[in-house]
């Protein structure tokens, strides 16, 4: 994975980790061992499959930005799906506490979008193509050579 990437990730991986920790305490300490495993496991599902999408869609705005919108649909309803699998396939274990799982799934889930929301808000993006910017095409601006 690309350096620029992890940086991109870890604003909204801190922040998941770390109610994932919580989560797996409080779970503990309230149900036990069993709540703490599916604290941890819904916080590693959500960093897990919310940062390989993250990764998905970068690589889909570097390479293809014309499809970058239907595509964060697609990764959106493909992760959904994966989610849904893998909840059919755990729902009758006992391995570990599945309210403990789902309540850390949905507050790491929407810490993870708040994350993600508040680190686009305090990125800098560019509005003008700095590789255009030398053309003079439609800018009205004439220059001195």
């Amino acid at each position: 994975m690309q350096s620029s990437a992890l940086r991109t990730l870890f604003p909204m991986v801190v922040p998941a980790a770390a109610v994932g920790v919580l989560a797996a305490v409080v779970s503990g300490v309230a149900v036990g061992g069993k709540g703490a495993f599916g604290a941890i496991l819904g916080s590693l599902v959500v960093i897990l499959f919310m940062g390989a999408g993250q990764v998905g869609l970068q690589y889909v705005a570097k390479a293809m930005p014309q499809l970058l919108q239907g595509m964060a649909l697609m990764v959106y309803f493909v992760q959904l799906v994966i989610l849904l699998v893998f909840i059919l396939a755990v729902r009758n274990t006992t391995v570990f506490h599945h309210k403990a799982f789902a309540l850390t799934l949905v507050i790491a889930v929407v810490v993870w979008i708040v994350a993600q929301a508040l680190a686009q808000l305090k990125g800098k993006t560019l509005y003008v193509d700095p590789a255009a910017e030398g053309d003079s095409h439609g800018t009205g601006a004439s220059r001195e050579k």
